[in-house]
């Protein structure tokens, strides 16, 4: 027998079929969790079509752990389609801005709340991870932050496209050109990507969380150390102190945080590797796009990590 919460979501999904199936014409307003799909969703936006786009978080947030401010209601509220990750990255926060702002287009199993993750396969999954409160942020389905891996993005651009042309039939045709164009230029950008980091494939790496762990699956890095004890656990005196004897004998190429992140734990690691003479230089990279809204703003953000990470295996080849 279905419980009345069961049955209020499938009458709130059902609303937002409809909801979807009528929208206007002239506008669009998409609501993105994270920068990364609200730089996606203007590249595959038609630019003489009006969109507008709200940002949940900026690259100095944890996407994990984020208020579910008036402000943010407010823009679910109005959106008709919303763009996020999924996974349970936005565990945390996106519920309680669905359940507030009761938009029936943008509840789960509605067409417009668009999962990045259910479109391509995740690194690391942990079935049955779940529900205990001592691991910290373990993802049962696997590693979300898959958008630090352009061939994965590319599907989830080609997925997104479909969506955008379903919540707007009328710029549907535009949204399938700048689609095509937008996957033509991302393969031949991956292609070059891919050729121009051959000198990082095999490197280590310590990094905390894994923010970047498609980032190092696609470029053939080697992460050996996590300076988080547990998955969004801050980094412990004792953890840091364990994987500096470990990792003595072999210095990784680099200590990598992110920007959002406390860098002082990756900073000590650093610090140590150079009071022994060695030098393992600390990277602070971004893990979203810093501007969402300038051009390129997805290519622009893999040739900067690229750039980092390239300058340290550098630098490391004459130490």
């Amino acid at each position: 027998m279905r419980t009345r919460s069961e049955l209020l979501r499938r009458a709130a999904v059902a609303i937002g079929l409809l909801a979807f199936a009528v929208l206007p014409a002239h506008a669009l307003t998409v609501f993105a969790c994270e920068p990364e799909w609200a730089a996606l969703t203007r590249a595959l936006w038609p630019q003489d079509a009006t969109l507008r786009l709200h940002v949940a978080t900026h690259v100095a947030q944890d996407p994990h752990h984020i208020e579910a401010r008036p402000a943010l209601i407010a823009q679910l509220r109005s959106a008709d389609l919303a763009v996020c990750t999924g996974a349970g990255l936005e565990a945390g926060w996106l519920p309680a801005l669905q359940q507030r702002a009761g938009n029936a287009r943008v509840q789960d199993g509605a067409p417009g709340m668009f999962y990045a993750t259910t479109h391509v396969p995740l690194l690391d999954p942990k079935p049955g991870a779940g529900g205990n409160p001592f691991a910290g942020d373990v993802h049962a389905e696997g590693n979300p932050h898959l958008h630090a891996d352009p061939r994965r993005l590319r599907t989830v651009a080609q997925a997104l496209a479909r969506t955008l042309q379903a919540a707007a039939p009328a710029q549907a045709a535009a949204i399938a050109a700048r689609a095509d164009a937008f996957d033509r230029d991302w393969a031949t950008r991956t292609t070059a990507w891919s050729e121009r980091a051959a000198p990082l494939r095999g490197a280590v790496v310590a990094a905390q969380h894994s923010s970047f762990g498609y980032l190092w699956d696609w470029l053939g890095l080697v992460p050996v150390a996590d300076l988080e004890p547990k998955p969004g656990m801050a980094p412990t005196p004792g953890h840091l102190q364990s994987l500096l004897e470990r990792l003595r004998a072999a210095p990784p190429m680099a200590v990598v945080v992110a920007r959002h992140q406390d860098p002082r734990a990756g900073r000590w690691l650093s610090g140590q590797f150079a009071q022994a003479g060695t030098a393992v230089p600390l990277l602070v990279l971004p893990a979203t796009v810093p501007d969402p809204d300038a051009p390129d703003a997805l290519a622009r953000w893999f040739d900067a990590l690229l750039a980092a990470l390239l300058q340290a295996r550098s630098d490391g080849a004459t130490r």
